[in-house]
């Protein structure tokens, strides 16, 4: 009886094969084809629309729409919030990431929880939380006075809000990362007399290079494009507080559409330039894993 399913088996699994082949050439096509439909319509249509726009009235006002005070001031004011929000939320994701990835300790669950607070969180009632902190007529708004610290509406409110809305990046791509490759090397750096600092420069940074560079990426992109956030706390003061995701919808709200346009296609760029590196640094990751892999084979 057993002889007799035996046989059977492999006929019954081969009509089952043809019929996934069968089928699997239409449904694969109809797949991508409104996947790429999808994509053209949602991603790639708007943003020719974009550049179509900036440069609808030739370069000349592209770039002159580009040297304005205002977009300059923009510009200047996001290049600055991201060279200080980026190395922070660096150094926190690595600490964050280091923690939780090779130690327990209690209230290791509500860390990682806090630091998903800015997924779940909208951008807008996160800037509205820190108006009503450290606005004037906040809870800490009379003692900020006292001491005449001013938060909100100044450079600082920005950067505040666009600092908690990145600091997950860096820390959520390193915490799995940290946690598949455990800690049995740092352990064993330990054990032959490696300090912490050593054991950190030496073995654990070059193995999470790659995903660090990644969440660096993807903070950056995050900190340049914010909007909601930096909207609440900005003040909206031109030359000052105004970024460059939100001189762009003063000028589209001017009715100054190649200057918003044109200010966008700068941000567009931006997101370009971030989805090339990211596919390079996941085609990178992906033949470092298969060098591993060979060589262990080979071992």
């Amino acid at each position: 009886m057993s002889d007799a399913i035996a046989k059977k088996t492999p006929k019954a699994a081969s009509s089952h094969g043809n019929l996934a082949i069968a089928e699997s050439g239409w449904v694969r096509y109809l797949l991508i084809g409104t996947t790429l439909a999808f994509l053209a319509f949602f991603l790639l249509v708007p943003l020719a629309a974009v550049f179509a726009q900036a440069f609808d009235k030739g370069l000349g006002v592209y770039f002159s729409s580009i040297v304005e005070s205002n977009s300059l001031a923009a510009i200047r004011l996001t290049l600055f919030v991201a060279a200080i929000v980026v190395p922070l939320n660096t150094l926190f994701g690595v600490a964050a990431a280091w923690a939780i990835s090779k130690f327990e300790f209690w209230g290791k669950s509500l860390l990682i929880t806090l630091i998903d607070l800015p997924y779940s969180v909208s951008p807008v009632i996160s800037g509205l939380v820190f108006v009503m902190l450290f606005g004037r007529q906040g809870w800490l708004g009379p003692t900020l006075d006292e001491y005449d610290i001013r938060l909100i509406f100044t450079v600082s409110g920005v950067v505040l809000a666009t600092l908690f809305v990145t600091f997950p990046f860096v820390a959520r791509e390193l915490i799995p990362l940290m946690q598949s490759q455990g800690s049995e090397e740092e352990e064993a750096a330990r054990v032959l007399g490696a300090g912490g600092w050593k054991i950190f420069w030496r073995v654990t940074l070059p193995n999470i290079k790659w995903g660090l560079l990644y969440g660096v990426i993807l903070c950056n992109a995050r900190a340049m494009g914010e909007f909601g956030a930096v909207s609440v706390v900005s003040g909206h003061i031109r030359g000052q507080t105004i970024t460059m995701p939100l001189q762009v919808q003063i000028y589209y709200d001017e009715y100054n559409a190649t200057a918003a346009f044109a200010l966008a296609s700068l941000l567009a760029g931006l997101a370009i330039v971030t989805l090339i590196l990211k596919t390079l640094l996941e085609w990178k990751v992906a033949d470092h894993k298969t060098a591993e892999a060979q060589a262990y084979i080979g071992d």
